[in-house]
């Protein structure tokens, strides 16, 4: 495990493969950890690829330099960790690669700084920018009842329950979410650590989950940010969505409505027998996609 110093933050990331190769940053979502790549990396390390997985903030290693510092869990947040992450290091272009709170962050770096985007793969959710303005328009019934989670930590009781239950209550949504999915007890415990021992998993969570429908304030520093993510900027970069046909919270949509905001190369995939960890259910698919944008 390594460490950076990065914005508001000190990342702990995996690097995996040669130090000289073509860089991909790969992101976990919620509830999940770096873990998800395991496979991935691998496989692209054996092709060459320089390989740098973080884990986001409020998860496993990773905390924040400040005490001070909001625990926002916002979409701007997201994206500016993740900048903050490749200027750290010193990359001036790299595949980002995500599904998730991770695809929210790529797809915000690949929108409104491209230049540091050779590629983006997005996993679940192909235009994974919110659109907060809107979020308080009530959408079909079939997908309402799919969010339960998010509109119980709307409310204290949902706050006390996450904080009381974390591991089961995540354990719940991995299998939810992923319903073909057969995970061992131990894998899930390995990634189950880094929401168990994070100071900050609660907070940030919360906060993310009450901010995208615009309950709480976000974080001043990013007011910016979010503004620019409320006019749903376009994405130019060359992209791929790869959604699991068996997702439990967001199945794929017949017709592809998040294709308007591509206006460079783009394509959809949706993947049989797969949920909505994508890239820990089929990680050849997710590394052929990256590898693809290299």
């Amino acid at each position: 495990m390594k460490r950076v110093q990065a914005g508001v933050l000190d990342v702990a990331y995996r690097e995996v493969g040669p130090p000289d190769g073509k860089p991909a940053v790969l992101l976990h979502g919620f509830p999940y950890d770096i873990h998800a790549y395991d496979a991935v990396a691998e496989r692209l390390a054996a092709d060459g690829v320089r390989c740098l997985i973080p884990y986001l903030r409020g998860y496993g290693p990773t905390r924040f330099r400040d005490d001070a510092t909001l625990r926002s869990g916002e979409q701007a947040a997201l994206g500016a960790d993740l900048l903050a992450f490749l200027d750290a290091l010193r990359i001036e272009r790299a595949v980002l690669a995500g599904y998730d709170w991770g695809g929210r962050a790529a797809c915000v770096v690949a929108a409104l700084w491209p230049a540091r985007a050779a590629g983006l793969v997005s996993g679940g959710v192909a235009y994974n920018i919110q659109d907060i303005p809107a979020a308080g328009n009530p959408a079909p019934p079939e997908i309402e009842h799919r969010l339960w989670y998010q509109y119980y930590l709307h409310g204290e009781r949902g706050r006390a329950g996450l904080a009381a239950n974390r591991a089961s209550f995540c354990a719940l949504l991995w299998r939810l979410w992923s319903p073909t999915w057969q995970f061992s007890e131990e894998m899930y415990a390995r990634t189950a650590r880094s929401f168990e021992d994070n100071p900050d998993f609660v907070d940030v969570v919360v906060h993310s989950y009450r901010h995208r429908f615009g309950l709480v304030p976000g974080d001043p520093a990013l007011v910016e940010i979010e503004a620019l993510l409320a006019a749903q900027p376009e994405i130019t970069v060359p992209s791929v969505a790869l959604l699991g046909a068996d997702d439990g919270v967001g199945p794929p949509p017949a017709e592809d409505t998040d294709a308007r905001h591509f206006t460079g190369p783009y394509r959809r995939a949706i993947v049989a027998g797969v949920g909505h960890n994508v890239p820990q259910e089929a990680p050849d698919a997710f590394a052929e996609a990256v590898l693809g944008l290299l």
